[in-house]
């Protein structure tokens, strides 16, 4: 008996389809994923607006509390435009604890730095874009720093923002000891706080403060930085790893604070920035004051007294150590230091700095 054309054309199609199913599948393996540049290097080239915003969504996405590390470390972020005269001083302080610690530099591609990198410099220079004082180049410089940091590893839990004229005051063993108490201490601080905090200056009621909030025009801030929450700090903070997250995930308030100011005599964003966005965000989480010392007294157009050979003594250290009358620990860090003071200050650096 004949079969219709139809019955021959379903037969064939089934017979085909079952082939396909029953053939063995390709065992090829998914393509591999790209792997991410690296955050840290030789260069100092930056990677423009674009290549800022793929690092800061990298440290959005790894950033965050980071992972339960048996040893947290302390990421220093050296901030420059010119030769890092003091990195003989750091390396005295960082040695013996390289483990506990990671360096990071973002040096302005105009600056030539000609000294040769130390140790702990070689090799960790993150992208970076030109920087102009009183400017917001400089709040997006800590940015690239405080996210590559983030990237970079997981076990840095805090961010101290630094410059060229920085030096230690206290050894690294106080510092560790100061950020990370031992447990029935940080036990203690935990019921208090809930968390440990972060180091940063932030002040309201100064003066200047109402021509600051204007600089950029009138109502130019509104509706994200009302006046009563503007507030004014020291540029040099130590930030824990969870405010560190958010300043780089942060863009309302960056927004604001990234427009060009109409007077520049009353423009100092990279003040302004970090105290207003952390005292909104998590004003209990804030220790309000800052670990590194700075002296105003007799400062010049807008810049702290600065250091020299000359008065490099036992009696400075120990006034520079000095806190504030309302702030709990004694300052780690000091600015701001002449390059000639290089010499003296490595002359007491066993004996008197590193010495507590």
């Amino acid at each position: 008996m004949s079969s219709s054309p139809l019955v021959l054309t379903v037969l064939l199609f089934a017979s085909l389809t079952g082939l396909v199913v029953l053939a063995p599948r390709s065992s090829s393996p998914p393509p591999a994923a790209t792997p991410s540049p690296p955050v840290v290097g030789d260069g100092v080239g930056g990677g423009g607006e674009d290549g800022d915003l793929a690092l800061f969504r990298r440290a959005t996405l790894d950033g965050g509390e980071g992972a339960a590390v048996a040893e947290p470390k302390v990421a220093f972020l050296f901030l420059t435009n010119s030769e890092l005269t003091f990195a003989p001083l750091w390396e005295r302080f960082f040695e013996g604890h390289g483990e506990r610690l990671n360096v990071y530099v973002h040096a302005d591609p105009a600056a030539r730095l000609m000294m040769p990198p130390t140790r702990s410099f070689k090799g960790r220079f993150v992208a970076a874009g030109p920087t102009k004082r009183a400017d917001a180049t400089l709040i997006a410089a800590a940015r690239r720093l405080l996210a590559a940091a983030l990237v970079d590893d997981a076990a840095n839990a805090y961010f101290a923002l630094l410059s060229q004229h920085c030096v230690p005051v206290h050894s690294f063993r106080h510092l560790h000891a100061t950020l990370f108490p031992p447990p029935a201490a940080a036990a203690a601080a935990a019921r208090r706080r809930r968390r440990l905090p972060s180091y940063i200056e932030v002040l309201d009621g100064e003066p200047q403060m109402a021509s600051r909030y204007a600089a950029r025009g009138e109502g130019a801030m509104l509706p994200e930085v009302p006046f009563d929450r503007f507030r004014v700090g020291s540029q040099f903070f130590t930030l824990a790893r969870r405010h560190a997250a958010l300043v780089v995930g942060e863009r309302r308030l960056w927004d604001k604070f990234r427009q060009p100011c109409l007077d520049q005599n009353a423009c100092y964003p990279e003040e302004h920035y970090f105290p207003t966005l952390l005292d909104m965000a998590d004003p209990a989480g804030v220790a309000r004051y800052t670990l590194t010392h700075v002296n105003w007294a007799g400062s010049v157009h807008g810049h702290p007294h600065t250091y020299t050979a000359a008065e490099v003594s036992a009696e400075l250290v120990a006034d520079l150590r000095r806190p504030k009358k309302n702030n709990t620990h004694d300052y780690m860090f000091a600015r701001k230091f002449s390059p000639d003071c290089l010499a003296p200050l490595m002359d007491i650096a066993d004996a008197i700095l590193f010495n507590d």
